[in-house]
């Protein structure tokens, strides 16, 4: 098959960092042909490093000038509601960073022109490619299946703040000032500061929210904050209790994030490092007990791959129709409505 042609809208940090030093090195499946970025200098520096041979002041005119088989957007999600409908339009398959965008009203808006026109909108919950969190929804799957340890009962995520950077090389730097951007109003619904905290979450928490659902397997519910914002509790339509732990501690030179599924005969523990650490997955820990034989505890080898390089490679593979993309727009809306949930429960309406 040959190779996709890919644009790129955006290569500041995140961008060249999270996404585009990952596409460059799949050079047998796809070639970065393109990219817009208002920085002329930035552009040209990023252009000549990677040997992107075509570059454009914004996306409207990559859309109009460059061939592209798909556009990887990695842009603040203040800034998806403004610019991917342009892309959804042209019916061309898009990659845009977490969350959906920052409202549940643009969101669906969103979701709505991608479903209109058939267009993948795929979401960047590179947690989601993690070799660790593949391997543990596969034993996660299979367990619900067989029934052979018991009901589901619990998935917990706790994820204090610490190194997300994990040594990673620092990104080309022009030193340009960024033009001023519009940008995505906040909610009608709440007041200022209620904005804030909500905007806030997304940021932070919004990959731990998607990743319960992962895990489950189904939809769940907000039924309880804490007043102090360390602890969100919910269940799933089954029945299954969720809680997310946002951070109790902090770490200054370490990311220690855990995600722990329950079952009443074992549990699957993952950590995961942090999100732009090279080359290494998360860490996996299943322990069965069926109280008849001696309990076991197994820890896989994994491949030495990086979520965010796996999340490349299954991007490409959606854009080809090998198989299902990791995350579309449809469920990551899902995230946003359990972020507008946990606001509500802080700032109830009176």
């Amino acid at each position: 098959m040959s190779k996709l042609r890919l644009g790129f809208v955006g290569v500041g940090g995140m961008g060249q960092m999270a996404h585009l030093s990952n596409y460059a090195v799949l050079t047998n499946e796809c070639e970065v042909v393109a990219l817009a970025e208002p920085r002329p200098q930035l552009a040209k520096l990023v252009a000549d490093r990677y040997g992107i041979p075509k570059v454009f002041h914004d996306h409207k005119e990559l859309l109009e000038k460059a061939d592209v088989d798909a556009v990887v957007a990695a842009q603040p999600y203040r800034r998806h509601s403004i610019l991917i409908p342009d892309i959804l339009r042209k019916c061309i398959p898009v990659f845009t960073e977490k969350p959906l965008c920052l409202t549940v009203e643009a969101g669906e808006k969103l979701v709505a022109l991608g479903e209109q026109s058939g267009t993948l909108h795929m979401v960047g919950y590179h947690k989601r490619s993690d070799p660790a969190m593949e391997y543990a929804k596969n034993v996660i799957s299979e367990w619900k299946a067989s029934g052979e340890l018991g009901r589901m009962r619990l998935v917990r995520v706790t994820m204090p703040p610490g190194d997300w950077v994990g040594g990673a090389d620092k990104p080309l730097d022009s030193g340009e000032k960024c033009l001023p951007l519009d940008w995505e109003p906040y909610s009608n619904e709440f007041g200022e500061a209620a904005n804030k905290m909500y905007d806030g979450f997304v940021n932070y928490y919004i990959h731990q929210v998607n990743a319960i659902r992962f895990l489950l397997g189904e939809p769940y519910a907000v039924s309880f904050v804490e007043k102090s914002q360390v602890l969100m509790v919910g269940q799933s339509s089954s029945g299954v209790c969720v809680s997310l732990e946002m951070s109790p501690y902090r770490t200054t030179v370490d990311w220690q994030e855990t995600l722990l599924i329950g079952f009443e005969k074992g549990f699957v523990r993952i950590e995961l490092p942090a999100p732009l650490v090279r080359q290494r997955p998360g860490r996996v820990i299943v322990m069965r007990d069926d109280g008849k034989s001696a309990p076991t505890t197994l820890e896989p080898t994994l491949p030495m791959r990086s979520a965010m390089r796996s999340q490349a490679i299954n991007f490409i593979a959606a854009v080809r129709k090998e198989r299902p993309a990791p995350c579309i727009a449809k469920e990551a809306l899902e995230d946003l409505k359990v972020a507008r949930d946990y606001i509500r429960f802080l700032f109830p309406s009176r």
